[in-house]
Order: structure tokens, then sequence, then C-alpha cells
């Protein structure tokens, strides 16, 4: 069976995360606690794709939660599904970026960033077969991407953990289009990111358009 490992980052991302996991659980018959209820061994069939089996029987996502301040993170805690997680999970920071991009990108946000890679690096490796990563988020997480990308190269061009995939039948050439999209999504980021801001609408008039109303 193969694995996603989804990440949710930011006060938007994590509000998106809540509410998915609240419907896949309820899809795949999982309680609050963790605990399946379901009448189907269909909701059974492919539960490892988000959820690792924990003892007592127990289900918990393959999640990854992140924001620079602690309410965010108590926020899904209190929420219907927040003792759902495991609670090293939860990788967050003290007082937030305030709204301060720059703050958040150098400071506050590049604080955190190991701390996520090894969280991610740590569900990564529990996967036996990984299939990828899920992410919800919002353009702050373009950083999170570019280190997961290096990462990602390095491994494969040492061929890490490539026999594992290639013998449950993908093709090498998986990964190569894997890292072309990864660089694809990291180039759109920063379009955003650097597209200038324009107030307001300004019209030009063609000069010999002019010309001709006034004949």
């Amino acid at each position: 069976m193969r694995e996603i490992v989804h990440i949710q980052a930011g006060q938007c991302g994590n509000q998106i995360g809540a509410k998915f996991w609240e419907v896949i659980s309820d899809e795949h018959g999982i309680d609050p606690t963790g605990t399946y209820r379901g009448e189907s061994d269909l909701q059974l069939e492919r539960i490892n794709v988000y959820y690792n089996e924990a003892t007592g029987g127990k289900f918990v996502p393959r999640a990854i939660l992140v924001d620079l301040e602690p309410s965010t993170m108590d926020s899904v805690r209190s929420g219907p599904f927040g003792h759902l997680f495991r609670p090293d999970n939860f990788v967050f920071g003290r007082s937030g970026a305030s709204n301060n991009w720059a703050k958040g990108h150098y400071t506050e946000g590049a604080e955190l960033a190991d701390s996520v890679m090894d969280m991610v690096r740590k569900e990564a490796e529990g996967c036996d077969c990984l299939q990828g990563f899920q992410i919800t988020h919002s353009l702050a997480i373009q950083e999170l991407f570019k280190r997961i990308g290096e990462q990602f190269a390095a491994m494969f061009r040492r061929k890490a953990f490539l026999h594992w995939y290639t013998g449950e039948g993908m093709d090498e050439i998986e990964f190569n289009d894997a890292e072309a999209d990864m660089l694809d999504l990291i180039a759109e980021y920063q379009y955003y990111q650097d597209v200038p801001v324009h107030y307001g609408t300004r019209y030009i008039v063609d000069e010999a358009d002019d010309d001709d109303d006034d004949d």
C-alpha cells in the first residue's frame, strides 16, 4: 500500500487541514479517539494511505502540523478531532510573525525549518512505500518546498532507498517527473512572490486612436 505524508502549515493551512481530517476520518469510520467505528471492510482497505496504526488498534494521521504561533495549534487541539494527532507532530513557534513576511521568512520561520524537516523525514522513513506529500498551506511554504527539493535531489543522486519503490513496480522516470513538478511549483511560488502589486487601473490610449477620433 502506498502512503502519503500530510503537512499543514500556517493558519490557513491548518484550518483546511483540520476540516480535511474530519471528512476523511468520517469516510473511513474513524472516531475522534482514533478508534475504528465503521461497518464496512472497504473503509479499512486503504486506510494506511493516510493513517498509521498505533498500539491498541488506534489510527493516527500521518500528519505534521506547523505554525509560527501556538494559538493555531491550540485551535486544532480544541477541535472535534484535535486529539487524533500525534502530540510530537505539532511544530510551532512562540510569538508568530505578526503578519510580517520578513520576520516569518528570515527569523521565526527559519528557526522552525529544521524541526519540520526532521519530522517530515521521520514520517517518510516510517513508510513502507511512500507515494508522496500532500500539503495545505499559504504561499509562505515556498522555503520548505526548496529544502525538500534539495534533499530529494541529493538522495535521488545516490539512489537512496530507490530499490524499495522500483521493487513495488514504480519506474525511475516517475522520480524525475516528481522532481520536475517540484521545481515548477517552486518557480510558480517565486513568480507570485516577485510579481509587483499594482493599485488602481491605468488606461493607455494610443495616440493614433486620438488622432482618428479628432478627425
